[in-house]
């Protein structure tokens, strides 16, 4: 059985509208959505810098005084100061997704979104006030 499809001169054409590249920025749940999803790159950086520092601390004093030396840069704090905004960003669509990505029933009734949205804002706040309190108490 051949997969070329074979059209006969009265076959009708396909419709197909035109797209343009810049579809997303029609509506703003697309953009939002698509920056959402351009963010997910800032969060690989981030995890990937932090491959590289387990690196650095494997192999010794001298090659971590070498890995902060290099985080230390200007382009690298500008680097890191734009994949931050980008980790928020995606961070905070994401928490405003959530309740739409996740129905939560609670006795046969629905939670109101601001609950479940709520309930992950909190837990970022108390993860992030541990991690905080973990790192600065010495």
């Amino acid at each position: 059985m051949s997969t070329a499809s074979h059209h006969t001169p009265y076959h009708p054409k396909w419709y197909r509208r035109r797209v343009s590249v810049w579809w997303w920025l029609e509506k703003r749940s697309s953009t939002v959505f698509v920056l959402r999803e351009l963010t997910s790159v800032a969060v690989a950086f981030f995890a990937i810098v932090c491959l590289w520092q387990v690196r650095a601390v494997t192999q010794g004093p001298e090659a971590y005084a070498r890995f902060l030396a290099w985080l230390r840069t200007p382009l690298f704090v500008v680097l890191n100061a734009m994949a931050f905004l980008c980790v928020l960003f995606h961070a905070v669509t994401w928490f405003n997704l959530a309740p739409k990505a996740m129905v939560v029933r609670l006795q046969g009734r629905r939670l109101p979104d601001r609950i479940i949205a709520g309930a992950n804002y909190a837990a970022w706040l108390v993860l992030s006030g541990a991690i905080t309190w973990i790192l600065l108490r010495g």
